[in-house]
């Protein structure tokens, strides 16, 4: 009803309905683009009043790439036991989804890897983020030592979907050394990717906070290769325009102070 309102107003279909399918016209979308800004507006408006209001309550608007999701949850645990009065709100996607919520202004913070290059934004390294490769215990090169990053060519591989984070990291690392795995299945998950290579598949290269559970009991192991694992960080993020609430900020300022201990002892 509200849609057929807007239409009549600006004299302009919005969406249309094909079958049970609908979606929005090039007027549509373009209104759709507005409406965004609007409402990044509106947020920005709630956190300026709340900033001179000086109060350490509110909502914080979160957004965190899927690896992370293996320690999130306990930090934002750690951190309501601290301010009991401040809501998050938690989204969760791979890191091109991530990109296009930062990018049109629809989070405070986002939770991510490597920082975007071609964002105005500031990240803030919070936590680190060791990456390596790992096997089932039977395969063939579970029990090499010291073994030269050239013995990955060739191997077979399950990998994340592109867009990943972890994904790009691994094609970054082995074009630098000139490996070429085979990737066999790329995976959206990484519980389901640690399963297939559990089961035999082929190895993976993954967020080692992702796997503590399955090297500890054996299920998986760490690849003992030369360079590895390589360290990354996790950083908090957020556009250099926006400016943060006393609650946004009280989060951000709680990740970049305590949590490398948490996440080390958790994940």
């Amino acid at each position: 009803m509200q849609l057929r309102q807007l239409e009549d107003i600006f004299g302009l279909p919005l969406y249309e309905q094909i079958g049970r399918t609908i979606r929005l016209t090039e007027a549509g979308q373009e209104f759709e683009q507005y409406a965004v800004a609007a409402v990044g507006q509106l947020r920005q408006l709630d956190d300026a009043m709340a900033a001179r209001r000086g109060l350490h309550k509110g909502r914080v608007h979160l957004a965190m790439v899927s690896t992370a999701k293996y320690f999130v949850p306990m930090l934002l645990v750690r951190f309501r036991r601290k301010f009991p009065d401040i809501d998050v709100t938690l989204q969760i996607h791979n890191r091109d989804s991530i990109m296009a919520l930062l990018m049109r202004n629809e989070v405070d913070l986002v939770i991510m890897g490597r920082a975007p290059d071609a964002i105005d934004c500031v990240a803030a390294p919070f936590a680190s983020n060791p990456l390596g490769v790992v096997c089932a215990p039977e395969h063939p090169l579970s029990r090499r030592r010291n073994a030269p990053i050239a013995i990955l060519n060739e191997q077979e591989f399950v990998v994340r979907e592109p867009g990943s984070g972890t994904r790009h990291a691994m094609e970054r690392l082995f074009a630098e050394h000139h490996v070429r795995p085979r990737i066999v299945m790329e995976m959206p998950s990484n519980e389901t990717i640690k399963q297939a290579v559990m089961a035999g598949m082929g190895m993976s290269f993954l967020s080692l906070r992702t796997t503590r559970q399955e090297l500890t009991t054996g299920h998986l192991v760490l690849l003992d290769i030369d360079g590895l694992p390589i360290v990354r960080h996790w950083h908090i993020t957020h556009l250099t325009a926006r400016r943060l609430s006393p609650a946004a900020s009280a989060f951000k300022d709680f990740l970049i102070e305590e949590a490398e201990a948490l996440v080390r002892s958790w994940a």
